[in-house]
């Protein structure tokens, strides 16, 4: 049946105004000082609807949003909604001929796109087939149309009647492992992780302020600083560039915001700045992690800095947010916590056995906020979506007491002498050494054919990398085990990551 309540706009936006919210601000941009009410919010996404509808954009089209997390961006997403339109976030960090390909994939009939990113995109624009407009959020160059210009005029249009199975909205995977995805979800996934983790674990207030790292087009994000606070009325604040350690440092004791939402490789680096900097004055009551796994040190290193834990969860874009988590009151480092309220876990082996405690498996999930599909990937579909569950490609082991201890993805992990590695137990005791900032393990073949692993390494600021292989192979004896180690140990600058900051391995094994 279809009904304007089942849009999720109706919810997220439209709610608040009959709710008294109107003039209570949402977003503020911190770099720029703009703001955004309640009110404009709804006011804005109502006219980008009707601007969609008089630019001939129909039901179920798809538009491209290549937008930096600014205030434009959530009227334009929910505005999108509010036409039948299907709103399709695109990561702000990718190369040329990535958008080619994710623009024809996606058949976009419209794309947004913020001014400093078009110089990126224009390539991609010129020869595609199916996009019959372009709005650009800033100066807009020959050809295109500026935003302000796009919506002057609109009627402010009422919310579509759908049904809450309807696909909403797409996001592409991260491509960690290779091309990305279009991973499509329904309006009813949205209100899922509100109700799950947004309630049950973050336990989201009203008077709350956010402040999330990951941007808008992670399905992270998306949660952290849209769906989350706008389930309760709270207020964001957005930080248009990339999230360095000073940046965000700096932010947090400027805003003071009461959540934080960052990913392990950026805790690591501003715990890295607070040794000698010292932690920001600010209100935080929470901090949570996804994407990867934390660091169990990185974990202990935040806490003794700002007074407070970090929530160390798991999700996906094909489960738009986190699943299996530690909670308030109830966190051990090390661990990825047990799952969070709504959803069920499982435990696989390769034959679709169920492991029990101290066993290894692959995570499956079964969940409301479960993705639709991945469009026009069949193949790629029924084997990551069988029924109520959903493949995750992530093996973790179960402890005693109901924990899962993360141990890689499922291509990542691999046997030495015969037993199960985990990468990822490798790379939290390299971590663990003062010397060492981030740290990835993959497998490599020795002068016999057998598998080994081999560690990359980022050395801590100040440390020279000269006899420290030694140290860290001895370091890893001494933590996990004398079978464990290293046995090769290459200091870098840098490891290859996608822009949400995902270690690619898949990178540093090519070149093993």
């Amino acid at each position: 049946m279809l009904s304007t309540h089942a849009n999720a706009a109706t919810y997220f936006v439209d709610r608040h105004i009959a709710e008294g919210r109107g003039a209570k601000t949402v977003y503020t941009e911190a770099e720029t000082g703009r703001k955004l009410s309640y009110a404009d919010m709804a006011k804005g996404a109502a006219r980008l609807a009707g601007a969609l509808t008089r630019a001939g954009i129909r039901p179920e089209e798809r538009a491209a949003v290549l937008v930096l997390d600014q205030i434009e961006f959530p009227q334009i997403f929910w505005g999108a909604l509010k036409a039948g339109v299907i709103p399709v976030p695109l990561n702000t960090l990718l190369a040329t001929s990535v958008y080619d390909v994710i623009l024809r994939d996606s058949r976009a009939a419209i794309l947004f796109v913020s001014a400093p990113l078009w110089e990126v995109v224009a390539p991609a624009v010129r020869d595609n087939p199916y996009l019959r407009q372009v709005v650009v959020i800033g100066d807009a160059p020959e050809g295109t149309t500026e935003f302000s210009e796009f919506v002057a005029g609109a009627p402010e249009q009422d919310t579509m009647p759908v049904s809450s199975d309807e696909v909403a909205f797409w996001l592409y995977s991260s491509g960690s492992t290779g091309q990305p995805k279009g991973v499509a979800h329904v309006h009813s996934a949205l209100r899922a992780t509100a109700d799950t983790y947004g309630a049950e674990v973050l336990g989201i207030r009203e008077e709350d302020v956010v402040l999330s790292a990951a941007k808008f087009f992670f399905a992270y994000g998306l949660g952290n600083a849209m769906t989350f606070p706008l389930s309760v009325g709270a207020s964001v604040i957005l930080f248009t560039g990339r999230p360095t350690p000073p940046g965000m440092i700096e932010t947090i004791a400027t805003h003071k915001p009461t959540i934080f939402c960052g990913v392990p490789t950026l805790y690591a680096a501003m715990v890295a700045q607070m040794n000698s900097d010292g932690a920001p004055d600010a209100p935080l009551r929470v901090c949570i992690s996804a994407g990867e796994a934390l660091p169990e040190e990185v974990g202990k290193r935040w806490e003794t800095h700002t007074g407070v834990s970090i929530l160390d969860g798991v999700g996906s874009t094909e489960m738009l947010h986190i699943f299996l988590s530690n909670a308030p009151g109830d966190v051990v480092y090390g661990t990825s916590g047990r799952a969070v309220p709504g959803y069920a876990l499982r435990l696989v082996d390769e034959d679709g056995e169920e492991v029990g405690p101290g066993g290894i498996g692959e995570l499956l999930v079964n969940g409301a906020s479960a993705a639709n599909c991945y469009w026009n990937q069949r193949d790629k579909s029924r084997s990551t979506f069988e029924g109520i569950w959903t493949r995750t490609g992530d093996k973790y082991e179960k402890r005693d007491d109901g924990r899962l201890v993360y141990c890689g993805r499922t291509d990542d992990m691999f046997k030495v002498s015969g037993i199960w590695l985990s990468p990822f137990e490798v790379e939290g005791a390299l971590v663990s050494h003062p010397a060492v900032l981030e740290a990835a393990v993959v497998s490599r073949r020795d002068e016999d054919g057998l598998e080994k692993p081999q560690a990359f390494v980022v050395l801590q600021a100040g440390q020279s990398a000269e006899s420290i292989r030694d140290t860290l192979k001895n370091h890893v004896k001494d933590k996990i085990g004398k079978w464990k180690y290293p046995r090769w140990i290459e200091v870098v600058d840098e490891l290859p990551k996608t822009a949400t900051g995902k270690i690619q391995r898949f990178k540093l094994r090519e070149g093993c």
